[in-house]
């Protein structure tokens, strides 16, 4: 089956993309992934250059791989340097790759965007040549749903990697204190301090949905998400433009929390509503505080959750001081198609151990979870 090839995402109508979308999942939405592009997030010379493949049947687009041809592996949140290392001292060109992935944000979602499973699967069987005919070295399609995880495990050739992340479960908690109360006592008074802390400094917090920030407010919101790079001497990956097209195109789905003393907004976290599920995304804040990064990015998400009958809130990689804050760890997956037969049994077997590791970790991490037992 040959597959077209979209190198803009502007290029296709929102209502024909979004037809593969389901509606819950906000991330691999024609207005996020067009907003990427459109505001020059990525692009040529960001090493994203966008490579949408999509497969018709006659004038009905019924399979998509929102793709990307990469000449690096920043922004991915599956690491992979070290195999890029291996080709490198090995004389093998590892880039560039096919990647499909929401850029910059390690959520699980639809990855293989189909009308049914049978027209996911006949796309996923054009991939090996159509890597062979773009001299792309592999493809690598991250942080997938179960859907694609079932077509993509009758797949010839393909590798799965797991990973952990730590997610939060509303429980039908009535409020915060009601979750508190599920918790051990040493990690309720810790937690209650916690928010203390942060309120004894003058703290409030204003909750806003996209279309009600102004232009201003999203000048905050930027420099703050971009101070967070820079204290890293770092570049950001978003250009200020994202924010103000995505709240053009899909303001109901942002959520942003600013944390004020009196007057002056001093931070923010910004979030994306889809379905049941809360996803924590972007924090930044202009001035230390104690423990407001907890309040900001935890706390008031787990009250924005509790309130609104949330059940999962996503507050994105890393784990250890999420965990014991009450998220759970959660396994998941990654598919990696390498055209090297050496490259591809070298990771093949690296895989087999990370996997033994992935699991013992995560039943650690559950097993230190601050709930209370019985």
């Amino acid at each position: 089956m040959p597959l077209q090839r979209l190198d803009k995402l502007s290029a296709i109508a929102p209502h024909v993309w979004d037809a593969l979308v389901p509606q819950a999942q906000p991330f691999v939405r024609h207005a996020f992934l067009s907003a990427l592009e459109d505001s020059a997030s990525l692009g040529p010379q960001s090493g994203w250059q966008p490579e949408h493949l999509l497969h018709w049947e006659g004038e009905r687009l019924v399979a998509a791989l929102p793709s990307y041809r990469k000449w690096h592996s920043y922004g991915e949140y599956v690491f992979d340097h070290g195999w890029a290392d291996a080709c490198a001292r090995a004389g093998i060109e590892y880039y560039p790759k096919l990647l499909t992935a929401v850029p910059f944000s390690p959520v699980s979602g639809p990855r293989l965007l189909a009308r049914n499973a049978e027209d996911g699967v006949e796309l996923l069987g054009s991939l090996p040549g159509y890597l062979e005919i773009e001299g792309l070295s592999s493809a690598h399609i991250n942080f997938t749903d179960p859907l694609a995880d079932a077509a993509l495990t009758g797949q010839a050739g393909w590798l799965q990697r797991l990973g952990c992340q730590f997610h939060w479960q509303n429980r039908g908690y009535r409020d915060f204190q009601d979750f508190l109360d599920a918790l051990s006592s040493r990690k309720r008074k810790q937690m209650r301090k916690e928010r203390e802390q942060v309120a004894g400094q003058g703290i409030d917090f204003e909750w806003l949905q996209g279309h009600e920030l102004s232009e201003a407010q999203w000048d905050f919101v930027y420099a703050c998400y971009a101070n967070t790079y820079a204290v890293r001497r770092q570049a950001p990956y978003l250009t200020r433009a994202f924010f103000s097209l995505l709240a053009e195109r899909m303001p109901e789905a942002i959520r942003v929390v600013l944390a004020k003393q009196g007057t002056r907004p001093v931070a923010m976290a910004f979030s994306l509503i889809g379905g049941d599920s809360f996803y924590g995304r972007y924090w930044g804040c202009l001035a230390e505080f104690d423990r407001l990064h907890f309040e900001t990015c935890f706390y008031q998400g787990m009250d924005y959750a509790i309130a609104h009958g949330l059940q999962r809130f996503d507050a994105g990689a890393q784990g250890e001081h999420k965990l014991i804050r009450g998220f759970e760890p959660v396994i998941t997956r990654s598919w990696h198609y390498l055209r090297h037969p050496g490259l591809k049994s070298a990771v093949e077997d690296f895989l087999e151990r990370e996997r033994v590791g992935i699991l013992a970790y995560a039943e650690e991490a559950r097993a230190a979870l601050p709930y209370r037992q019985g």
